[in-house]
């Protein structure tokens, strides 16, 4: 795989740097020629994609014909506020309900097979943000439910048996949002937020699960937050003055993540039409600086022209020099071995779907007792 990326032309090779969204539930002649001028390394699916069971196989299965090499196909399928999937299935429990690994586990699995069946083979999740009883309280985009227990060592337990039988069960998992939104008090969608935290409770806090499972756990992505954390050494300002946010922080990314803790696989943005970005930047000035800040992936999934914006900047900051062709080949090694990693789709089956769907009918019934 890593020979294909890397003797891949520019362009092509530019285009496996982004993860993006389509329209809508059917492969349009817009969004095929999306696809064809971007060649992305993954399409995100939304509720806005998917309709029926039947209808979300056929599309990523047009998704993945269209495109040379193997695709990331993912979707947020978290259970509770984040479920891309309630449409065609019983709506999964939210993380905030599960309370002991063994159900975590099963949901994992559940998600899974569901995935696999459908035609996915990534899954941005799990969260393993921190959510205390404090930050329980706090306005940031509903974290308090997407969120493993109410403690580090819960998320740890939790997150970890939910990402070890999604893998086990063939799908990719991601950890989210690093290095830790729990303690925000806006959502990213909407502003940037400023986490007004000490550096120690960021680093006893909300980097213990990261360090925990990161040393336990087949850890294959990470995804990199929207949020700027001022008393943190660490933090960086641009030449006016402005909080640099982690996505785009060369200090968050590089020295913290991958030099600190170790971690050299597949680094992945938010997605980079969030207020938190297009309020403060430029889509495609964040798309080169987030490169620069040594991540791989860059996600933009809504906006067509965002993601040709994107594409464009980066590919002319590589032809001119601006970006190493080096500092791309390292990204495409790592994109490489994380797609060495995903399963082929299995067989479509819209009974074991409506048996899965009973599934979770009953790990809410459990949950709610």
């Amino acid at each position: 795989m890593i020979e294909q990326l890397t003797s891949l032309p520019l362009a092509e090779k530019v285009g496996q740097l982004f993860f993006i969204g389509i329209a809508g539930p059917l492969m349009d002649e817009a969004s095929a020629r999306l696809l064809e001028e971007i060649k992305p390394s993954g399409v995100c699916l939304f509720a806005r994609n998917i309709r029926e069971p039947a209808q979300t196989r056929e599309l990523l299965d047009d998704i993945r014909q269209r495109l040379t090499l193997t695709p990331f196909l993912s979707v947020d399928q978290e259970g509770g506020l984040v479920d891309r999937l309630k449409r065609i299935m019983t709506a999964m429990p939210p993380a905030s309900r599960i309370t002991n690994s063994d159900e975590a586990a099963l949901q994992g699995s559940i998600v899974a097979e569901s995935l696999l069946r459908l035609g996915f083979n990534m899954d941005f999740a799990p969260v393993v943000d921190v959510v205390d009883e404090e930050r329980s309280h706090y306005s940031n985009g509903g974290l308090a439910s997407r969120a493993y227990g109410r403690s580090k060592e819960d998320v740890v337990e939790l997150a970890g048996a939910f990402l070890t039988h999604l893998q086990m069960g063939g799908v990719t998992g991601c950890l989210k949002h690093f290095p830790g939104l729990a303690a925000a008090r806006v959502d990213s969608h909407e502003e940037l937020p400023v986490v007004e935290i000490t550096q120690a409770e960021l680093e006893l806090k909300d980097l213990f699960p990261y360090r925990s499972l990161l040393a336990s756990a087949d850890v294959r992505a990470v995804m990199i937050a929207h949020a700027t954390f001022p008393a943190h050494t660490l933090q960086e300002a641009d030449q006016h003055g402005k909080l640099i946010p982690a996505s785009l922080s060369y200090n968050f990314v590089t020295r913290l993540l991958r030099d600190g803790l170790g971690f050299d696989k597949l680094v992945i943005t938010d997605d980079l039409e969030m207020g938190a970005i297009v309020k403060n930047y430029g889509i495609g000035d964040a798309c080169k600086m987030a490169i620069a800040a040594g991540v791989d992936v860059l996600a933009i999934c809504a906006d067509p022209n965002a993601m040709r914006e994107g594409y464009q900047r980066v590919l002319k900051a590589v032809e001119s020099g601006e970006i190493s062709t080096s500092r791309i080949d390292t990204s495409l090694g790592r994109i490489a071995y994380a797609k060495s990693q995903l399963s082929e789709p299995t067989e479509f089956n819209a009974e074991r779907l409506d048996k899965l769907s009973v599934e979770i009918n009953d790990q809410n019934s459990r949950l709610s007792r």
